[in-house]
Order: C-alpha cells, then structure tokens, then sequence
C-alpha cells in the first residue's frame, strides 16, 4: 500500500456502504451543528445588546407609561426584557382599569404575567440547545457504531487469506476509524458550544429576573404612594 492509498478520501471511498453511511450522517450533523452554534452565536448577542439597551433606557429616569407604551409599539423588534416589562404593565393596568386596588393582587397578578413572560422567553433563547446536546452525546456512538462494523467487515474479509499481514489488515482498520474520528470531530464543537451556550443562558435567565424582582418592587413602592386607581406613571 503506498501512501496515496492510506489518504483519507481513500479510505473513505473504500469503505463498507455501511460505513460511508454512518459517515455521511455524522458530516451532516455536523454541518447542522455548526450551523445551530452560529445561529445560537448571534441570536445570544443580540438578546443581550437589546437587553442591555432596554435596561439603560428603563434606568433613565423614563416614565412606565412612556416605556410600555414604546414596548407595545416596537413589539417584533423588542428584546425578551422589554416584553417582560410590557407583560407585567398590561396586566397591571388591565387589574387597575377593573377598578381593583389591593395592591396585593395588582402585584401578583403584574408578577405573573412576568413570570409565564419570561419562561415564553426562555423557551426561545434556550432552543437548538437540545439539539448539541445529542450531538454531543450521540455522535461518538455513532461514530464508533461505524468503527465496530467496519472492522467486523474487514476480518470477515480476511477470513479466506492464507497469510494476514500488517499490510493487509492496515487498510480495513484504518477505513474503520475514521468512522470515529468524524464523530469525535461532530462531537466535540458541539460539547464546547453546548457548555458555552447553557452558561451564558443561565446569565441571560439570571439578568432578566433580577429585573423581574426589580420591576416588582417599582411597582409596589408606586402602589404604597399612589393607592388610588390610576395608572403607573413613574418609577
């Protein structure tokens, strides 16, 4: 066997359909995964640059009313945070134009509607994390499914030689292990990615009820001086 015979592409056409197979679908999920982290990679960004901005303008001194009312209006292109707010807000003007004033239930009621706000939110930022976290898990099985029947397929080979000898074995051994070395390579940005993502998730998830606490408290001061129902006008 001269070199040129041990490349990889070699080695890859040379193996056993079942091998091509399995190698096939771990380079398409790999693609897939790659694709899934720069997608996850931007799409973190910009829920913390939106988030950020949101929190910078709710901190200016600028009015609920005012915010709620921007919120509402730029709803598609508002950041998780800003829809947070505007679900609390909707729900405790709603309570208060029912002429409710117990503070108690104008606060549980803004505090829930937050709350199913933010897991809504989270099921969004937390997507295609699933989908690395298989990868991770799944694809150095795969790959060495594909090592294991290709080298079953290769000594099935060898089973009518007199003679075996490094030369002859090399080439159905090394064909095999490609097979894992595509999963280790699928699986491996995947696991970094995955790690990656879930911690900045949980800062993301942190930051946003940190704001619900926040907010909550806002509002209760509001409700303390102004017991009256009429509408939240200023932190």
């Amino acid at each position: 066997m001269n070199s040129q015979d041990m490349s990889i592409l070699h080695l890859v056409l040379n193996a056993s359909w079942v091998v091509q197979l399995v190698m096939a679908l771990l380079i398409g999920v790999s693609v897939a995964s790659w694709a899934a982290i720069f997608r996850k990679l931007f799409a973190l960004k910009r829920v913390r640059s939106l988030n950020d901005d949101f929190e910078r303008e709710f901190w200016s001194g600028t009015s609920l009313n005012d915010l709620y009312a921007s919120a509402a209006q730029n709803a598609k292109s508002a950041g998780p945070m800003e829809r947070i707010f505007a679900s609390g807000m909707r729900e405790f003007q709603k309570l208060r134009e029912r002429r409710i004033t117990d503070p108690g239930t104008l606060l549980d009621g803004a505090r829930r509607a937050m709350r199913a706000s933010f897991q809504r939110e989270m099921d969004v930022v937390e997507s295609s994390l699933s989908f690395l976290g298989s990868v991770a898990s799944v694809s150095p099985y795969v790959g060495l499914f594909g090592t294991v029947w290709g080298i079953m397929h290769a000594f099935t080979g060898f089973a009518g030689m007199e003679q075996v000898t490094l030369a002859t074995v090399a080439p159905g051994i090394a064909e095999a292990l490609v097979a894992t070395a595509i999963g280790l390579f699928a699986a491996i940005p995947a696991v970094v990615a995955y790690n990656r993502f879930a911690r900045d998730i949980d800062r993301v998830a942190i930051h946003q009820e940190t704001f619900i606490e926040e907010f909550s408290n806002i509002l209760q001061r509001n409700l303390g001086a102004h017991p009256a129902p009429a509408s939240a006008s200023g932190h």
